[in-house]
């Protein structure tokens, strides 16, 4: 009886370009914001980003045009990576009936992502680009910044509709009382940031500065 010939194996199949461009992605998203953390932004570039990924140079410049385009991608894939971490995809400010309680819990949970050199560092980076890239800046605002200041305009409409905010405050302006002093503060380093001190701009937005009546 003749030895049956053993079926030829079959190759194993060629990496998807999908794939390895992805990994590459990954990697380079990685190398960019930890660079920025241990250099500093000014000394982040797009040969050290590439040198720490594994990459080739051209492979940045395939997709990106510079390194602060390269680190504002990577920064927003940060955010979305953390929101899914935390089950927090989508997002909304939580509504337990009290404004004041609300307001200061989001603000909270921003005083540990400033606070967090994984987050810090870059935003830092991107919010000193913006001032002299204007197209930087309008990306970093439509994409990350005004995203997020819709979440407090939602939370103080339903305030609105419940009784606990004047129906004729614009929430839009209403939430620059108490996000804007603690990005100042964050940015310049005018003073601490601290619970206590976004717990405090919530009850002067929400109280205001005149004697309360006994």
């Amino acid at each position: 009886m003749a030895a049956q010939k053993s079926a030829p194996k079959s190759e194993a199949p060629a990496p998807s370009s999908t794939r390895r461009s992805e990994k590459s992605r990954r990697a380079i998203y990685d190398a960019a914001l930890a660079l920025v953390v241990e250099v500093g932004y000014p000394r982040t570039t797009i040969e050290g980003i590439a040198a720490r990924a594994g990459v080739g140079k051209q492979t940045i410049y395939r997709w990106w045009s510079s390194k602060a385009e390269v680190l504002m991608e990577a920064f927003l894939d940060l955010g979305e990576e953390a929101a899914k971490a935390a089950g927090d995809e989508p997002y909304a400010i939580p509504d337990t009936g009290d404004l004041a309680a609300d307001l200061k819990g989001v603000l909270r949970a921003t005083i540990d992502q400033m606070t967090d050199p994984r987050f810090d560092a870059p935003a830092r980076a991107l919010a000193a680009e913006g001032l002299v890239n204007e197209a930087l800046s309008r990306e970093y605002v439509a994409k990350l910044l005004e995203p997020s200041l819709q979440l407090y305009v939602a939370r103080l409409r339903t305030a609105q509709e419940a009784g606990d905010v004047r129906p004729d405050v614009d929430p839009r302006i209403a939430l620059e009382l108490f996000v804007s002093p603690l990005a100042q503060r964050w940015l310049q380093y005018t003073g601490p940031i601290s619970y206590e001190y976004t717990d405090t701009l919530v009850d002067y937005a929400l109280h205001g500065l005149a004697p309360r009546a006994r």
